[in-house]
């Protein structure tokens, strides 16, 4: 099969796609042929070495945790499973951005009819930090929550779950993408020098006054920022852990939100339309090193998607859904 490997820590450079042999399926294990995987960013922390103190890379290493596709095997021990059956989950080997991938058949669940396979494959990481992230700060209807990167992968899903729980949302994000911002109900507030400022002229303008809680998924000044907004440290989640440490700030993300109840929730939500997973672009397995130029370096609203069984050229500007199938 063809799975991203590289070699050596480094830029984009550093991927390429290898012919590699699914490991062997052991008795709990199932294989699924992967229809949709998303990327993210910390997969490109990982890649650059800016992580390993704590999350090591073992060379060649995979990429990848998300995962969408159909079970094609299964392991001696295995029940509820068979091939066909459509599934999204997580692996904890990075090995998802391949054409299959081998995990535990306790880490899928089933891929509800209506959900389109792209968004399945985007799922997992992003969805997960979100719940975490909302589920930490615990948030009130009727309260104000900022959140700093608001428009990316987590950002996107945790603005949507505020809306569920009726809470007023800042967000801090690009004005391009203001409109989804203002269809989802929350209240823009551009990044960049000043911001500092801009969110509390806001947060009293569209707050009443007080910022409740804070979710910062962009890293920097923003764990200070929501302290000196009036937060208190509990009420703070960011994805900086060492900010978190030093700040005594809450650092919930996708290890606190790894649960396939979680999982099976958020798929059921975007099945249902309840939330919106938006897929700025999808590529060919062939095209890694592409998508993850797209996802460093263009700041793209939602999720970016590898397709690993379509092939190269079949997918153009907009068509990510189609053919993914």
């Amino acid at each position: 099969m063809k799975a991203v490997r590289f070699h050596r820590y480094g830029d984009i450079d550093v991927l390429g796609v290898e012919d590699v042999e699914p490991r062997p399926l052991g008795p709990k294990d199932v294989l699924v042929r992967v229809r949709a995987a998303g990327i993210n960013p910390g997969e490109a922390k990982i890649r650059t070495g800016a992580l390993h103190e704590h999350y090591p890379a073992t060379f060649p290493s995979g990429q990848g945790s998300d995962l969408a596709g159909t079970v094609t095997a299964t392991g001696a021990a295995v029940t509820g499973w068979t091939p066909g059956d459509p599934v999204l989950g997580w692996s904890w080997e990075r090995s998802s951005h391949a054409e299959y991938v081998a995990v535990p058949a306790d880490q899928l669940v089933r891929k509800p009819q209506k959900l389109p396979w792209d968004t399945a494959g985007a799922l997992y990481v992003a969805g997960s930090t979100a719940w975490a992230a909302v589920a930490a700060v615990a948030p009130r209807a009727g309260e104000t929550v900022v959140v700093s990167g608001a428009t990316g992968g987590v950002g996107s899903f945790a603005v949507q779950l505020l809306r569920l729980r009726r809470t007023r949302v800042v967000a801090v994000a690009s004005a391009r993408h203001q409109d989804w911002l203002e269809s989802q109900g929350a209240a823009l507030v551009g990044y960049g020098d000043g911001v500092a400022e801009r969110l509390r002229r806001a947060v009293q303008s569209d707050g009443g006054g007080t910022a409740h809680a804070f979710l910062d998924f962009h890293g920097g000044d923003y764990p200070r920022i929501a302290l000196s907004l009036g937060v208190p440290p509990s009420r703070v989640n960011t994805l900086d852990y060492g900010a978190a440490a030093a700040l005594g700030t809450r650092s919930q993300g996708s290890a606190e939100g790894t649960d396939r109840a979680v999982l099976a929730e958020l798929a059921g939500l975007a099945a249902s339309g309840r939330i919106e997973v938006p897929i700025s672009r999808a590529y060919p397995l062939a095209e890694a090193r592409a998508a993850f130029a797209h996802l460093e370096h263009d700041h793209p609203l939602g999720k970016v998607v590898l397709l690993p069984n379509v092939t190269p050229g079949s997918i153009k500007a907009g068509d990510a859904r189609a053919a993914a199938g």
